[in-house]
C-alpha cells in the first residue's frame, strides 16, 4: 500500500511458499481463499526442473519466457474449490504430458500458466464480489509474471477497479517486507524484546493483530 497507493485492496498474495487471496477486516488481514496443497511459486519451480530450465535468473521467469512463444493450449486439470486452489493435480497432470513428448516445452509452460493464472483471476474476482472492493494488488515472487498481471488486469477493468502491481525489487523480498513490517509496528508503539522474539515459521496471515491500521 505504502509503494503503490493502493487504499483497501484484495490482496493476491502469491509465492514459493504462499498462494492467499487476503484482504483487511476489523485488526487482521483475513484469508479468504488458499491453496490446498502446494503454492503456486513451488509448483512453477518444479515443473521448471521436469523440463531442465535454468534457474538464472530464476525458474518462474524462464518458464514466463518460454510460455511467450507457446501457441497450443493442452487441457490441463482446473482445481477450484469454493474459494480455494489446488494445484497438484496439475503438476501430476503437466508431468505426465512431458513424458508423452507429444508438446513442445514452450506449449507446456503456455499451458501450465494459462491455466494456473485463470485460477487464480477466479477466486480473486470472487473475493472482490464478496467484499465490494474495487482494487486489486499482487503481491510476491509470482507477481512478477507480467501474464497474470495482464489477465489481473483484463478482469479488474471488467469490473471498473484498479490492478496494483507491486515493485519487482520488493516482491522477491521477503527481507524487505519483514524490515518494513517491523518499521510500521516500532512507529505505532509496539515492540518486542529480543528475549521475547522467535521465528515462527507456519504462523499465519491471519494469525497476526494487524495494529499499525485504524480502517
Amino acid at each position: 500500500r505504502c509503494v503503490t497507493g493502493a487504499e483497501d485492496p484484495i490482496v493476491l498474495y502469491v509465492s514459493g511458499g504462499n498462494t492467499q487471496v487476503i484482504s483487511y477486516s476489523m485488526g487482521k488481514y483475513r484469508i479468504f481463499g488458499e491453496t490446498i496443497d502446494m503454492a503456486v511459486g513451488n509448483m512453477l519451480d518444479r515443473f521448471a526442473r521436469v523440463l531442465r530450465l535454468s534457474n538464472d535468473p530464476s525458474p518462474g521467469y524462464n518458464i514466463e519466457q518460454a510460455a511467450k512463444k507457446g501457441n497450443t493450449l493442452i487441457d490441463l486439470p482446473y482445481t477450484v474449490k469454493g474459494m480455494d486452489v489446488s494445484f497438484s493435480g496439475m503438476l501430476s497432470a503437466v508431468k505426465d504430458v512431458a513424458a508423452s513428448g507429444k508438446y513442445s516445452s514452450e506449449d507446456m509452460c503456455f499451458s501450465l500458466q494459462e491455466t494456473v493464472f485463470a485460477m487464480l483471476v477466479e477466486v480473486t474476482e470472487r473475493a472482490m464480489a464478496h467484499t465490494g472492493r474495487n482494487e486489486v494488488l499482487i503481491v510476491g515472487g509470482v507477481g512478477c509474471n507480467l501474464r497474470l498481471q495482464e489477465m489481473m488486469q483484463a478482469m479488474v477493468e471488467q469490473r471498473n477497479g484498479k490492478l496494483h502491481a507491486m515493485d519487482d525489487r520488493y516482491c522477491i523480498d521477503n527481507g524487505a517486507m519483514i524490515a518494513h513490517t517491523g518499521l510500521v509496528q516500532y512507529r505505532h508503539g509496539f515492540t518486542t524484546d529480543i528475549a521475547d522474539s522467535a521465528c515462527t515459521q507456519r504462523f499465519r496471515t491471519d494469525d497476526v493483530d494487524v495494529n499499525w491500521r485504524e480502517a
